[in-house]
């Protein structure tokens, strides 16, 4: 029985990643998320309070590929700045795993704009990431930043990174994207680090 539960969720979320790719966050509903799983409205509802929480699930699932990578080069490294550059490494995975799925965010954010509740559930990772790298940026020369410039300055890393992949998944084989974002990492960081 559990088995056959666990098939139902993957079947769920299969199909309304499909769906969401193909006719949009809004225009894809719940029955019809049914109809191609191949399931009853019962069966949804038992795993999905509601299409957001399809989503919020999907949005997770990619995150935890985009943590365990991040997490990797971060412990490898024990310079913060060559840990920095060295996640531009898994940058074209992440540009490969963003496909279809980038389009759909961005259509899911302007929903949740309307709805406050839902808009801080879909702004917590976005805030978690920018969190992760102002501890990273702390861990930087010179000491003597100050706090306000270390949050502008994980802003500015979050910020390079978001445009990058943004870029990436418009024009995947436009650039070799590994390189160019360990390139803007490093002017990035010597324009941080640099002593006035």
């Amino acid at each position: 029985m559990q088995i056959r539960s666990i098939e139902t969720k993957q079947k769920i979320l299969h199909a309304a990643q499909e769906l969401f790719s193909k006719a949009g966050y809004e225009s894809a509903s719940v029955s019809d998320i049914c109809e191609s799983a191949g399931i009853s409205k019962g069966a949804f509802y038992h795993h999905f309070p509601s299409k957001q929480s399809v989503f919020m699930e999907l949005l997770s699932e990619w995150l935890k590929g985009l943590d365990a990578g991040l997490e990797t080069v971060r412990s490898s490294r024990s310079d913060a700045s060559q840990s920095l550059v060295q996640m531009a490494d898994i940058l074209p995975e992440i540009i490969r795993a963003s496909e279809g799925r980038l389009p759909i965010f961005l259509e899911f954010c302007s929903h949740a704009a309307r709805d406050r509740e839902l808009w801080k559930t879909a702004v917590a990772p976005y805030q978690r990431y920018r969190n992760y790298f102002q501890e990273i940026v702390s861990q930087m020369e010179p000491a003597e930043m100050n706090e306000s410039q270390r949050k502008a300055a994980a802003l500015a890393v979050v910020s390079l990174a978001t445009g990058l992949l943004l870029q990436g998944v418009l024009e995947p084989d436009a650039e070799d994207w590994a390189a160019v974002g360990k390139e803007s990492l490093r002017m990035l960081i010597q324009g941080m680090t640099r002593r006035s």
